[in-house]
């Protein structure tokens, strides 16, 4: 069973950054996919931002151009950097790792959840 341990989440002030970090307990090498998703109080859980196993992105139009995924594979952890945060953007947010079992499956591992608060 793989474990994702999300860190880095608090309180901020508009316009404020935090970065958060998901670590893995094995190797995200190679990974088939990772992504950030966040879930506001009564909303659904929503992409924030993902990473192919190419190291091609993608990001939600509200945190293009403010948001950054990245990875370390020497640490085994998933990163996202967040700049000029927003009231909106306060949610929980979720890192999803996709690693392949030795039945050739990929198979998705959620982090425990970390919340992020920003104020006005």
């Amino acid at each position: 069973q793989v474990q994702l341990v999300e860190s880095g989440g608090g309180l901020v002030q508009a316009v404020g950054s935090l970065r958060l970090s998901c670590a893995a307990s094995r190797s995200i090498s190679s990974a088939n996919g990772m992504g950030w998703y966040r879930e506001a109080p009564g909303k659904q859980r929503e992409l924030v931002a993902l990473m192919t196993s190419g190291g091609s992105t993608n990001y939600a139009d509200s945190v293009k151009g403010r948001f950054t995924i990245s990875r370390d594979n020497a640490k085994n952890t998933v990163y996202l950097q967040m700049n000029s945060l927003k009231p909106e953007d306060t949610a929980v947010y979720y890192c999803n790792v996709q690693l392949w079992g030795s039945d050739l499956v990929a198979y998705d591992y959620w982090g425990q959840g970390t919340q992020v608060t920003v104020s006005s």
